[in-house]
């Protein structure tokens, strides 16, 4: 059974709804803490529960059923699979290799295309934070009736409020009838196109028109638009997927798995299918962005953590610290992360220190975009077991 979307945990919805939640990633920026076998998405970062746990309660909390899938990889699925124990383990989907998320995306479209191809999928990253749930599940709710409406992929667009270049951008187009949920109209803008990472000066451009939005990554189409959309524009992929979501529920789905999908172009969805989409024109495309003004955060970086944390709790001299005890002294804008040592602080600022059992990284906070450069040199050197 798939689950029903609900408005206010009382009146559902009659679209089948799907959620499929990208877990496969290394979150390499948030090194020492994060490693291959224990990525970001399944640390607790910004309280007492993980990135992942997070992520799927927000999306139980507005559902009547269980119809949740993870696709991750080898060597995140037990510490998954521990951590989310309402989850049946035969939808928690290893990669047997890591192909970006065009392949993850469509696969999702293709197991569920044999069932109902008007179920609608959402896909939702598993590592970012949300400060508005109740607007988030407000704006889902548009967004998925939206989708259910016709052969349309909806994108969540973040409001910009800095010149960001780590952050995808969406261009929009002319305002369309809005969505309307539980009493309220929700606005809905036409993409012109997708521009991926930016440059400084493009961003600030892009910032000053007051015309473009953060790709937050969490997309909306049915199953049968995104396996139109991949048969049109990755047509070497589908013959792929479609032999992987025949074998699904056979004892031979595993090896078929991994015979095919490795063969997959790896490819972000964004280039896949986003950006040849957004190319027949703004009517045409089909592509469609509600506002995810939910205080939506990706914690991208040690320093975007620490401005999360800073802004969410009290913090003595805008210093964020996580030790057993600690000392300050002129000192301030610092991120520690020493749990089991007294940290002293002494005269600094804007500096990230951060400490494991095996390693200690000291950067500050505007370098901390680079950490993922860390993990470069440790693997080029062979230290695979310090990533």
């Amino acid at each position: 059974m798939r689950w029903r979307l609900m408005h206010s945990g009382k009146t559902k919805t009659n679209h089948p709804f799907a959620a499929f939640v990208l877990a496969g990633g290394s979150g390499t920026r948030f090194w020492p803490r994060s490693r291959r076998a224990r990525a970001k998405q399944v640390l607790q970062l910004d309280g007492h529960h993980t990135m992942i746990q997070q992520t799927v309660a927000r999306l139980d909390d507005v559902m009547q059923d269980h119809d949740v899938w993870v696709i991750t990889n080898d060597l995140l699925r037990d510490i998954i699979t521990e951590q989310l124990p309402g989850i049946s383990q035969e939808r928690i989907l290893r990669e047997p290799e890591s192909r970006n998320t065009a392949p993850a995306c469509a696969l999702a479209a293709f197991l569920m295309e044999r069932d109902d191809p008007q179920t609608v999928i959402g896909i939702f990253p598993s590592d970012h934070t949300i400060g508005n749930v109740a607007r988030f599940h407000m704006i889902l709710r548009a967004a998925i009736k939206l989708a259910s409406s016709g052969p349309k992929i909806v994108v969540l667009g973040v409001p910009p409020t800095r010149d960001e270049t780590g952050y995808g951008y969406i261009e929009l187009g002319a305002a369309v009838t809005p969505t309307t949920v539980g009493g309220e109209a929700i606005p809905v803008r036409r993409v012109r196109r997708f521009t991926e990472k930016p440059d400084r000066a493009r961003a600030k451009a892009f910032l000053r028109s007051g015309n473009y939005a953060w790709n937050s990554g969490m997309f909306l189409w049915s199953a049968q638009t995104l396996c139109d959309a991949v048969r049109e524009h990755s047509p070497a992929m589908a013959p792929l997927l479609e032999k992987i979501a025949a074998a699904w529920g056979t004892p031979e789905f595993d090896a078929v798995f991994a015979e095919y999908y490795p063969q997959c172009e790896s490819i972000s969805i964004d280039y896949a299918i986003l950006e040849p989409r957004s190319a027949k024109g703004e009517t045409a495309s089909e592509l469609y962005c509600l506002p995810a003004d939910f205080a939506w955060n990706d914690l991208g970086s040690w320093a975007a953590l620490y401005e999360y944390v800073s802004e969410t709790r009290e913090c003595a001299n805008a210093n964020v610290i996580e030790a057993e005890d600690n000392v300050q002294i002129e000192s301030t804008g610092c991120y520690v992360y020493a749990p089991s040592k007294t940290v002293a602080l002494v005269g600094v600022k804007d500096i990230v220190l951060v400490e494991t059992d095996d390693a200690i990284l000291i950067t500050t906070r505007d370098g901390s975009q680079d950490v993922g450069k860390v993990v470069k040199v440790l693997k080029s050197t062979g230290r695979m077991d310090l990533i």
